[in-house]
């Protein structure tokens, strides 16, 4: 999987989506390794979503939100989306 460009992500979004990731985890006191075993997610391609570096599928999104057992919408919202 390539990285995300500005010109794949014009408005900047994945930044404010992975933002929000990274909170909802540390609001719940949970390591990145952590939460991508949850999520079944490697951890060095969480650590490029929550910096905004890779697009997250909306497979991987349900796992994340699953993993952190808050919903998709609060996620997407949390991101200003």
């Amino acid at each position: 999987m390539r990285r995300v460009s500005g010109e794949n992500d014009p408005d900047g979004v994945l930044p404010l989506l992975g933002e929000a990731i990274r909170c909802a985890r540390t609001e719940r006191q949970m390591s990145q390794e952590a939460l991508a075993d949850l999520a079944e997610i490697d951890r060095s391609h969480m650590g490029r979503i929550e910096r905004g570096e890779r697009n997250v599928t909306i497979l991987n999104l349900r796992k994340i939100s699953n993993a952190l057992n808050v919903s998709m919408a609060a996620l997407l919202s949390d991101a200003r989306l």
